[in-house]
């Protein structure tokens, strides 16, 4: 599981004294702008933010970050340009950062860290290819019932309005297919 993985790359980055900060954000601000490099990793200590892109004024979710998860403008990160993708708090948050620089220095020294690392991203990938056909393929309830069935904290952590749009679909509508 990948929060697993994370925990557990969060955990060695820590015993090895490589965060290089720790930030905290308000509530609905940017910690990553649309057209902009940025190549850190972030881990969130607490709160919780999303990753978008806007299109025509209208925001298309990609993925959320909440306490204890992995954070990142992923496209940035591994290519060094600027990206589409903004990352704003949803609340509070606080997230240790690590940059690209010192974390591949970090994860090429030992086998085993560099494998971990492919599986968060093998993991990530997986997990994208999942979404894309359910958004392609499902339901808009059947969408629902699978992120309600993988990802339960997310309806914790996440306000329904974000989770709507991650879901491709209108806050009322969420609203009728969660009632019983």
């Amino acid at each position: 599981m990948i929060e697993d993985a994370v925990q557990i790359l969060k955990d060695k980055i820590a015993k090895a004294n490589l965060w290089e900060s720790v930030l905290e954000f308000k509530r609905d601000v940017f910690i990553k702008e649309a057209g902009t490099v940025d190549t850190n990793l972030y881990f969130l200590e607490e709160g919780s933010a999303r990753v978008y892109f806007t299109e025509d004024g209208k925001e298309h979710i990609v993925y959320f970050g909440y306490t204890h998860s992995l954070l990142s403008a992923i496209d940035s990160f591994l290519t060094d340009t600027s990206s589409i993708l903004c990352i704003k708090t949803i609340k509070k948050t606080k997230v240790r950062v690590i940059s690209k620089k010192q974390f591949l220095q970090f994860i090429e020294k030992e086998k085993e860290t560099l494998a971990l690392w492919q599986q968060v991203l093998s993991q990530l990938l997986l997990m994208q290819i999942d979404r894309e056909k359910n958004l392609l393929l499902d339901s808009p309830k059947a969408r629902y019932l699978q992120v309600l069935e993988g990802h339960p904290k997310l309806f914790q952590e996440i306000p329904h309005r974000y989770i709507a749009s991650y879901l491709r679909m209108t806050p009322e509508t969420l609203s009728r297919i969660q009632k019983p």
